[in-house]
């Protein structure tokens, strides 16, 4: 029987251009933590087309309390630290950050 995936939590991260190659090389270069949660199904990485500076991470759970699970854990923090130290230097150089997150999280109601 398949399980039944009801929650979608969507990433939106917005990278300056010199960031982008970094960006992408992190995700390239994942230790693949989040796989191993309990409730997670599977994660798209979507580059977007032309300029746009706008990469979605689409993860896919069986519910809200898995992700946020996931979210609080030290397997988050140690998956996140290579991009988390990116953003401490840039602060300590003074420069602007070169990305930024945002997400939301959406129910499942159609197929």
């Amino acid at each position: 029987m398949e399980k039944e995936l009801n929650y979608v939590a969507i990433n939106y991260i917005t990278c300056k251009a010199h960031y982008k190659p970094r960006f992408e090389e992190l995700f390239a270069s994942r230790k693949g933590a989040i796989d191993k949660m309990p409730g997670f199904n599977h994660m798209e990485v979507l580059k977007p087309f032309g300029d746009d500076d706008v990469y979605l991470i689409v993860s896919h759970w069986e519910n809200e309390n898995n992700f946020k699970t996931w979210t609080q854990s030290e397997a988050f923090l140690e998956g996140h630290k290579r991009g988390f130290e990116d953003l401490k230097k840039a602060k300590k150089n003074g420069e602007e950050a070169p990305m930024s997150s945002s997400f939301k999280t959406y129910n499942v109601i159609s197929r």
